[in-house]
């Protein structure tokens, strides 16, 4: 059976915010100490401490916002152990991950330098599992405030004169876990009171994120939103892909079976179910969608690379994870009138990684190309899509073959994005586009595939897995028709 979609060029939804295309940087095995951190004195060539290689990488995706430093590491960070002169900086034990010594190096004037260079909103999260709402409210104030005070004088003495602009502020994260194994009750009343001194100076305003749910806690978000929803600005879900048993084995991210395909094809598609559950109750005390879901962790979660540190996250990626990646995506859109951000876990090193570095070296994933692919979306106007999708069928179970999504850039550029999950079957698809005048556009379109499932890039052959020009195009009046690989992702685009 050939899928038949029907796109509405016209029948513009709502926009797609850019920062659904977030990144996450925490303090976790190699993230960013020897992914993106190596300091002045390193032989690998860096910008002021910042590995350079990986500076131009993630300035070819247009990253929007990044979120920092944690995670859970975020709750046993205390800011102003990293500011000041490097060598004055107290080392720290990282006690979540690894239980290595970290010497600060890289600490709020480095992450925000960053941010800079990447030209990205800077998400920071703050520490409410071990912090105090005075060392929180510092913070704020030492970045942002632009008057006479204590904190802001200690900025200026540490090279920064003019304050930063902050726009996204993380009041906690997954509290009720390791940000303190909290109550939903006991979490909503420290979030009203944090919150209160994460104040807004001069012209710079802060949006809040309430630490939300941990995947199905449909009663976590029930509590929050009726008890501090009114000053919630944004409420975070995280959610992993993982194909096996968290604890007793999450599956590996390259040695895996057909099974291990479908059940993470089916699980990636799960997330719909989780923001439909959780925006349901959102809609209850805030039917304008006012407070934003922001999903700032997300991504494949597997078991770490055989010889690495357990505690270092460190997984491959595959052609798989980019199907996933594009899935969520497709979906995020969907969402787009509640899904405000998310953040991929992790930009360099751990998990869904965009790029992996071992010394000087450095290659991008089949994830970090999938980005760059859907890049288009951003701030685009999502599209009316009426769909009539076949089965892919495993062992009596069955999934919508392909995920589509569509958008109309500032410039009248349609952009449609196409996931075949089937493992082993092309995908036959007719698209009729309304609202279009066809005899003066031009339709090309590029693909991110593999020969195997488990093919990826690595340090001896970092480009097996790359974009490519599509040219199983054809295009008839305002129809087009594509024929899709198997386990293929492919970006068409209409001007």
């Amino acid at each position: 059976m050939n899928n038949s979609i029907v796109i509405n060029a016209d029948l513009e939804k709502g926009t797609i915010n850019k920062n659904i295309y977030g990144h996450f940087a925490e303090h976790l095995g190699r993230c960013i100490y020897e992914g993106i951190w190596v300091g002045e004195e390193s032989h690998i060539q860096n910008t002021n401490g910042l590995r350079s290689d990986v500076l131009e990488a993630l300035k070819k995706l247009q990253v929007p916002v990044l979120r920092w430093p944690g995670g859970c590491f975020a709750d046993e960070y205390h800011w102003k152990d990293g500011i000041g002169p490097l060598e004055n900086r107290k080392r720290m034990v990282n006690t979540h991950w690894g239980g290595v010594v970290e010497n600060n190096h890289f600490g709020t004037h480095e992450f925000l330098m960053l941010c800079e260079m990447l030209d990205c909103e800077p998400y920071i999260c703050g520490n409410v599992g071990s912090g105090t709402v005075q060392e929180m409210s510092e913070w704020v104030e030492y970045m942002t405030f632009e008057g006479e005070s204590p904190m802001a004088n200690w900025r200026r003495e540490n090279g920064r004169e003019e304050p930063w602009k902050l726009k996204y502020f993380g009041v906690g994260n997954e509290n009720w876990g390791c940000g303190g194994n909290m109550r939903p009750e006991y979490y909503a009343d420290l979030y009203l009171r944090y919150q209160t001194y994460v104040r807004n100076y001069g012209g710079n305003k802060i949006y809040k994120v309430a630490g939300g749910a941990n995947v199905d806690d449909y009663n976590w978000t029930e509590v929050l939103m009726k008890n501090a929803g009114g000053l919630i600005d944004g409420l975070s879900l995280h959610y992993y892909t993982i194909p096996g048993d968290f604890w007793s084995g999450k599956g590996s991210a390259l040695d895996f079976q057909e099974d291990e395909w479908f059940i993470t094809m089916k699980k990636s598609l799960h997330i719909e179910e989780l923001i439909t559950k959780h925006g349901t109750i959102m809609d209850k005390y805030d039917p304008e969608k006012r407070v934003g879901m922001i999903i700032d962790e997300w991504g494949t979660w597997f078991d770490v690379e055989p010889g690495t540190n357990p505690g270092f996250l460190y997984q491959q990626n595959t052609i798989r994870d980019a199907l996933v990646a594009g899935v969520h995506f497709n979906i995020f859109h969907k969402h787009s009138d509640r899904v405000q951000m998310t953040n991929i876990a992790q930009t360099v090193n751990v998990l869904q990684a965009m790029i992996l570095t071992e010394g000087d070296k450095m290659i991008l994933t089949p994830t970090y190309h999938l980005f760059e692919m859907f890049k288009v979306h951003q701030d685009a106007q999502l599209l009316a899509v009426d769909c009539n999708i076949a089965d892919y069928e495993y062992n009596g179970e069955k999934l919508p073959q392909v995920s589509v999504s569509a958008s109309k850039n500032k410039e009248g550029k349609v952009h449609i994005s196409l996931c075949n999950l089937d493992h082993k079957n092309e995908a036959g698809l007719e698209m009729d586009i309304r609202g279009l005048i066809f005899n003066k556009t031009k339709v090309s379109g590029r693909i991110l595939t593999a020969g195997s499932m488990n093919d990826h890039n690595n340090f001896e052959e970092p480009e097996k897995v790359t974009p490519a020009n599509f040219n199983h195009v054809s295009v008839a009046e305002n129809k087009i028709s594509v024929q899709l690989p198997p386990m293929s992702v492919v970006v068409i685009a209409i001007e």
